[in-house]
């Protein structure tokens, strides 16, 4: 059963990229809605993969806790533990995105600063700099936290 829930969530984020690719290739026009059939291909899609994630979540927590203990001398990782890696893991995720969300104005707006002053290039190197501070403040906040453990 667990082959099939990762079979549909595989199947269901290679559908949710190819509808991004066909939209990248694509372009709707400006003043355009977005065609109907692609948008409910879309919406289903995403609702295919966040059940199929659900189901994956509750089936693998039940595998895990039907299976026999093993006398083995190895570490194990528990739950709680393996959440709490999980939950470590978040800040350098949330960080890295917010810092690909702040450079990409950032570098744009620098691009256009520096085809217009060429001087300005140091300054814009700050601000960029700035910019990506962001995702090594979570890496930070994340070494910090395995720490604790």
């Amino acid at each position: 059963m667990l082959y099939w829930i990762v079979g549909l969530v595989s199947v269901s984020f290679v559908g949710i990229i190819a509808v991004g690719a066909y939209y990248e290739m694509r372009p709707q026009p400006a003043a355009g809605r977005p065609r109907r059939r692609m948008r409910n291909v879309l919406g289903g899609n995403l609702f295919l993969f966040v059940l199929a994630e659900i189901l994956l979540l509750f089936t693998a927590a039940n595998e895990v806790m039907a299976a026999e203990a093993v006398n083995v001398a190895v570490s194990e990782v528990s739950i709680g533990k393996g959440l709490a890696l999980i939950g470590i893991g978040i800040p350098t995720a949330v960080a890295t995105i917010a810092a690909g969300i702040a450079v990409g104005p950032v570098g744009s707006a620098s691009l256009a600063v520096i085809a217009e002053k060429p001087e300005m290039f140091g300054r814009t190197l700050i601000y960029l700099g700035l910019a990506e501070g962001i995702a090594i403040y979570g890496l930070v906040v994340t070494i910090l936290m395995l720490g604790k453990i």
